[in-house]
């Protein structure tokens, strides 16, 4: 295998929700109370949802900025849409960007809402009607608009009104029936004010997930606050610690009672690395040998926590050497691959240079295709062979596609929003403090 004939799927990218997306999917009468970009010229425009204002407008939407000792402007927060690439918003245009970084297929994660749907759940204390039909539509929307528009190439995941865990079941039938297989779910719920993992009151939404093989994708993030050693310790060791964030979800997981009660339900732990899981399954084997295995009323006694680990969670990678050189302490079959687009850490639009650089080192190409992209097809039921040939689906062909397709960063240079932006302006309304 060459690497232009790799093909791509990333189990983890962004979208940057364009300020238009609740046309048309909000019942009339929440239609003045939809979530809207608001702002003024000395603040910048930010995503406003009854009274609370998103932490940032575009989750670190740097694709294009470069990289080579230019870390304070990678990571600025843009302020506006005008300091961002169209493909972060405009489904278009996102496909060119996937092209021009011979990607295929990609499964993106909510960004203004939070990645569990965190803000939603806070206007839900004030209004749960409210929230609830804003979770709907925006389902709706990347069911239809931003996934349906090219279904061949995107792969859908749903929020849910994590405040409520009737109203999660709910939905996920609902979804389900439209035939998505992938919701986003907080990696520390106890971190949020919710339920622990470890807590029954979640059984229903396990259960309409596994009757309905829903994977429940736990971004690193979507807790509590990320690790942060100190007040004055900089940003890089936040950005060293980022994977390392998801070790404890892994252990809630392997220990949480409803690992027995639903044992064909399925976890992805994404943008989480895969470099620490051999020491992770060699320290949960070692707690299992000396405090359950001699138990056998134990209700995990029976099976090592590797195996529980190996069999029901997924993972996904960007860039990692160690772990591609463990993979035989892991299950392959559960092993992705992610561009992380378009955030600072992504390789765009050199991902396929990047990923060949760890993939080479595999000696078997059907290892190299399963990670690539035969995982993700499987877990997620997707299958862009039915719409594209095979041979149209890799680095080469995909990138053959876009030549000379701009991927350079120049602020307002790609600025494609028009009369949507220029209304948003217009409004200059004052942002309210985020919560």
């Amino acid at each position: 295998m060459e690497m232009n004939d790799m093909i791509l799927v990333s189990t983890d990218d962004h979208v940057i929700e364009p300020p238009d997306m609740f046309d048309g999917f909000l019942p009339a009468k929440y239609a003045d109370r939809a979530p809207r970009v608001v702002g003024d010229s000395k603040i910048g425009f930010n995503w406003v949802f009854d009274g609370t204002a998103a932490k940032q407008l575009a989750l670190a939407a740097t694709a294009g900025r470069g990289r080579g000792g230019r870390a304070q402007e990678l990571h600025t927060e843009p302020k506006s849409y005008a300091e961002i690439r169209p493909g972060t918003y405009d489904v278009h245009e996102r496909i060119k960007d996937m092209d021009a970084n011979g990607v295929l297929g990609s499964l993106n994660f909510p960004s203004f809402p939070r990645f569990s749907g965190a803000l939603f759940a806070e206007a839900a204390k004030k209004d749960a009607d409210l929230a609830l039909a804003v979770v709907q539509a925006y389902n709706d929307w990347h069911i239809e608009k931003w996934c349906g528009a090219y279904p061949e190439r995107l792969i859908p995941c749903a929020l849910g009104p994590i405040w409520d865990v009737q109203l999660m079941a709910a939905e996920m039938r609902r979804v389900a029936a439209r035939g998505v297989h992938a919701v986003t779910f907080s990696m520390n719920p106890h971190g949020l004010g919710l339920p622990s993992l470890h807590d029954a009151y979640w059984d229903p939404f396990w259960e309409v997930c596994e009757e309905n093989e829903i994977v429940i994708c736990m971004h690193i993030g979507s807790g509590a606050a990320m690790i942060q050693t100190s007040p004055d310790a900089p940003m890089l060791t936040r950005v060293t610690c980022s994977g390392i964030n998801i070790y404890p979800t892994a252990a809630d997981l392997i220990w949480s009672p409803m690992m027995v009660r639903f044992p064909s339900l399925r976890f992805a732990l994404s943008e989480g690395g895969i470099g620490w899981i051999p020491y992770f399954l060699e320290r949960a084997d070692y707690t299992y040998r000396h405090h359950v295995a001699d138990l056998p009323d134990h209700p995990f006694y029976g099976m090592k926590p590797s195996e529980r680990f190996n069999e029901r969670i997924i993972t996904c990678f960007i860039e990692d050497e160690h772990g591609v050189a463990n993979l035989d302490v892991m299950n392959v079959d559960n092993v992705t691959w992610e561009c992380d687009y378009p955030h600072p850490d992504s390789a765009w639009p050199t991902s396929p240079e990047d990923s060949w650089a760890y993939m080479r080192q595999i000696d078997d190409d059907e290892v190299i295709n399963k990670i690539t992209h035969l995982n993700a097809m499987r877990i997620f039921k997707y299958n862009p062979f039915e719409r594209m040939p095979k041979s149209e689906c890799t680095v080469g062909a995909l990138r053959a596609r876009v030549p000379g397709h701009d991927v350079s960063y120049v602020p307002g240079k790609q600025y494609q929003l028009g009369r949507l932006t220029q209304a948003t302006m217009a409004s200059e309304r004052p942002l309210q403090p985020a919560q």
